[in-house]
């Protein structure tokens, strides 16, 4: 007898345990964020819908704050994780942030002012679906101004007015 109330109880026991599990681990999976799970895809090759440029597909090279590098071949594309729609192919696990390097909290500003410094010629999707294509003169704590060609003067030598846009307009 005392065998039986033992298995019920155990029964019970478990029963409420599962259910007390389940409802933790709902309540965990809550704190997980999308830029854990593509820093936990690095090096994996995966497709992202864009806002303003469509999918893309390439390897995940790098992730930080609000932005990841994606290596698609002869191409690059640093792609601000809000405008991102859709993934597929990502890791089911993610890397908490306390498990992120320092250089994880550079902002997507701080990418695109890399690639100002070194003068790389580059095309920004926005949102919207228009383009620009040419070397990012500046970039401020929200905002950059693409400009036209090689540097911030034309052919002539005059000086053109840079478009400003927000940063977060930029698809990628």
């Amino acid at each position: 007898m005392f065998d039986d109330l033992e298995a019920q109880a155990s029964a019970l026991y478990a029963g409420d345990r599962s259910a007390e599990v389940a409802d933790r681990s709902r309540a965990e999976y809550q704190q997980v964020s999308l830029a854990s799970r593509l820093m936990a895809s690095t090096g994996t090759s995966l497709t992202l819908r864009v806002r303003g440029a469509g999918p893309v597909t390439g390897t995940v090279e790098r992730v930080a704050e609000g932005w990841l590098l994606l290596a698609a071949g002869e191409h690059d594309w640093v792609v601000h994780l809000a405008a991102v729609s859709t993934v597929e192919g990502a890791s089911v696990r993610s890397v908490p942030e306390v498990a992120w390097s320092p250089l994880t909290r550079l902002g997507l500003a701080s990418a695109l002012r890399r690639l100002a410094e070194a003068g790389e010629r580059c095309v920004l999707h926005l949102v919207d679906g228009s383009r620009h294509d040419g070397v990012l003169r500046r970039v401020g704590a929200d905002f950059c101004e693409p400009g036209r060609g090689g540097g911030p003067a034309d052919r002539a030598g005059r000086l053109r007015r840079p478009r400003r846009g927000p940063v977060a307009a930029l698809g990628s």
